[in-house]
């Protein structure tokens, strides 16, 4: 049994006073939600403020990003230990905004997937094809590249240990979302190449979609075999909204 995930992405959104509040209106709204696994992702400058807000909670809290080393001259970076020291438990690695904003490339997945699952984080790495890939149905190729190369070098522990979320580009923050038919074949295709490269254990790891995700469309989408849980960006700067989309995801099955 595959526990369902969902976990929100607040992005570049929210003061330290405004991620407190949003902690405290949030976490009361989800307290009777059962068999759920609950993560926030806040900026960096509120994660030890929403570490401490959501202690007494079952919400997580995760980093957007991460820098492998331990400290050194790389202004504007925060190390795997920073995030770690500050209560952390997991970390958002390889999202599309990182990928074509910053030129982050599968590598450089790689050694951040491999770097925080050394740490004792758990990765949330992020998968999934442009709009121009999926046209020139590439979009197979992109997903199989993408979890050769940026999972290379892990054990099958590791990977069942792992949450990996496809967000299809096209669909981040445009309204466009995969239909649940598209969503379950990324999915189910991700989890047979996870079994090919990685044998039977990758039946444990989580893949959960992204892409425009909503209170309207999270149920049909959950309901799917291969989705396990949902990465939500605009939709969960508001607590109401997403704690409608937590109440809404379903538990999943192997």
């Amino acid at each position: 049994m595959r526990r369902p995930f969902v976990a929100a992405n607040w992005k570049m959104h929210k003061t330290v006073q405004e991620a407190i509040a949003y902690a405290h209106d949030f976490t009361p709204r989800i307290e009777a939600v059962p068999n759920v696994d609950i993560v926030i992702a806040p900026p960096f400058p509120a994660l030890p403020a929403v570490v401490e807000a959501t202690a007494s909670s079952r919400v997580g809290v995760a980093a957007q990003h991460v820098h492998t080393a331990p400290d050194g001259a790389f202004t504007g970076e925060v190390s795997l230990r920073m995030v770690q020291a500050a209560g952390v438990t997991l970390v958002i690695i390889g999202h599309s905004e990182r990928r074509q904003l910053f030129g982050e490339t599968d590598a450089d997945v790689n050694t951040k997937t491999r770097a925080t699952v050394d740490a004792g984080l758990t990765p949330i790495v992020c998968i999934g094809e442009t709009l121009e890939e999926r046209e020139a149905n590439r979009t197979f190729d992109v997903l199989d590249r993408q979890v050769r190369d940026g999972l290379a070098g892990l054990s099958a522990g590791q990977i069942a240990d792992l949450v990996v979320a496809y967000e299809p580009v096209w669909a981040i923050g445009t309204g466009r979302n995969a239909t649940p038919v598209q969503a379950d074949e990324a999915h189910r295709h991700i989890r047979q190449q996870l079994t090919s490269q990685f044998g039977d254990t990758a039946a444990a790891c989580r893949i959960i979609y992204g892409g425009s995700v909503k209170p309207g469309n999270v149920a049909e989408l959950s309901a799917r075999p291969d989705v396990d849980g949902a990465l939500v960006g605009g939709a969960s700067l508001d607590p109401v909204s997403f704690a409608a989309i937590v109440a809404s995801s379903r538990p999943a099955t192997v």
